[in-house]
């Protein structure tokens, strides 16, 4: 078994959180090749180094990798995003169903905690309009985490995140676009609904959440 040098590891961990973090900032567009050569000299990395950052960014659904082509960057789609919120709705609100049921005053408390940080995070990045800011971004993602995070199912849990991971490049391409929505307001429903124990008000509100995403994305379409 080969086994990846503690320095090498720890430099394809820092190429790959840069890499995604421009991806997600909107560096590179969605459905744009990722070249070697542009990479590695961006990154001050080498190509190993760039190819298993990128392997990942593929195991997250924020890359792709096509023979013949090679990487980049996952192409925003109407039916990989249907795909994917239907998916998302019935994972997640079945978990969101488990805590409901099970759930402790520990998921009770780790819920609290991610909506206070979460609701004092700008949505927007100070350095531009029209971009959701990493702080949000991080914030938003502990909030779902915790959401779910009584259900009692690591296997559950797991693929969530794998799914979440997908579902993030979407977000950030369609929800500065949308201000219609009140998303704050969508996060302080669910939060009362979970900790009210009301499953089905719980699993819908979280439901139309995941969906008024899809939805903005395909009207700016």
């Amino acid at each position: 078994m080969c086994v990846m040098p503690s320095k090498e590891r720890a430099n394809t961990d820092a190429v790959h959180a840069r890499l995604r973090a421009d991806i997600l900032a909107g560096l590179y567009e969605p459905g744009e090749k990722l070249k070697f050569a542009d990479l590695c000299a961006r990154y001050g990395a080498s190509v190993a180094v760039v190819r298993e950052a990128l392997t990942r960014l593929v195991e997250q659904g924020l890359a792709r990798s096509e023979p013949r082509i090679g990487f980049r960057v996952t192409p925003l789609s109407r039916v990989d995003l249907d795909d994917l919120t239907r998916v998302r709705c019935d994972l997640e609100g079945l978990a969101l169903r488990y805590c409901i049921e099970a759930g402790d005053v520990d998921w009770e408390s780790r819920l609290v905690a991610a909506h206070h940080v979460l609701d004092r995070t700008p949505l927007l990045a100070a350095d531009g309009p029209h971009r959701v800011s990493d702080e949000w971004e991080h914030a938003h993602g502990a909030f779902h985490a915790a959401l779910i995070s009584g259900c009692g199912s690591p296997r559950l849990l797991a693929m969530a995140a794998s799914l979440r991971d997908a579902a993030e490049l979407y977000r950030r391409w369609s929800q500065p676009r949308d201000r219609r929505r009140d998303v704050a307001a969508e996060h302080s429903a669910l939060l009362q609904a979970a900790l009210g124990r009301d499953a089905e008000l719980a699993v819908r509100l979280l439901r139309e959440h995941f969906e008024r995403t899809s939805h903005a994305l395909v009207d700016l379409a």
